[in-house]
């Protein structure tokens, strides 16, 4: 199938899911992330889950790191340039949803983005060869390719993986785990 296809059932599988689906889900891809050898870094990247989007709820995940005394960052996106800000997470960072419901910080402590260890990603759908769709504007593509080239990419999705995506681009950064509550995809 390709992108827009994709994009479009996953958008209605979603949307189909309850509020109770979306945190046992979430809950149960937070637990998948334990087995996962990523703990030993310093900077993870995270996003905030967009409500209205029902996309996965990473307050636990923000826990687990929270409790491992991680360096937690969290971004501001640019709308007008497509790029994204990264901000360390700490206990005076104010948090604001923009015009589009994207929860982000209204300032903090800046981080580039060649300094981060891990990221995880949100996304609509995947492939069985780590090729991700999100919702189109390229922002986690222009971030990925920011980053040092060993940064783990982490995939979060309620769904398990497509088999393939038709219309990958040459610039789409692959993924290097898709955590789903079922289980853990590697590429």
């Amino acid at each position: 199938m390709t992108k827009s296809e994709l994009r479009k059932t996953y958008k209605t599988l979603r949307n189909n899911l309850s509020e109770n689906d979306i945190d046992e889900c979430s809950l149960a891809i937070a637990n998948q992330l334990l087995k996962l050898p990523i703990w030993e870094y310093v900077f993870y990247h995270i996003f905030l889950a967009i409500e209205e989007q029902k996309e996965v709820n990473t307050d636990y995940i923000l826990n687990i790191l929270s409790g491992k005394d991680k360096n937690i960052l969290i971004s501001k996106s640019d709308f007008d340039t497509g790029d994204m800000t990264h901000f360390l997470l700490t206990d005076s960072t104010v948090i604001k949803k923009n015009k589009y419901n994207i929860p982000e910080p209204i300032d903090g402590i800046e981080i580039s983005s060649d300094k981060i260890d891990v990221v995880f990603i949100p996304l609509l759908a995947f492939d069985k060869k780590g090729h991700r769709i999100g919702y189109g504007k390229g922002f986690y593509d222009r971030f990925l390719a920011g980053c040092k080239p060993k940064t783990i990419k982490i995939g979060l999705s309620f769904f398990e993986a497509e088999i393939e995506i038709s219309d990958v681009y040459e610039s789409d950064i692959k993924l290097d785990y898709c955590v789903t509550p079922e289980q853990v995809y590697r590429f």
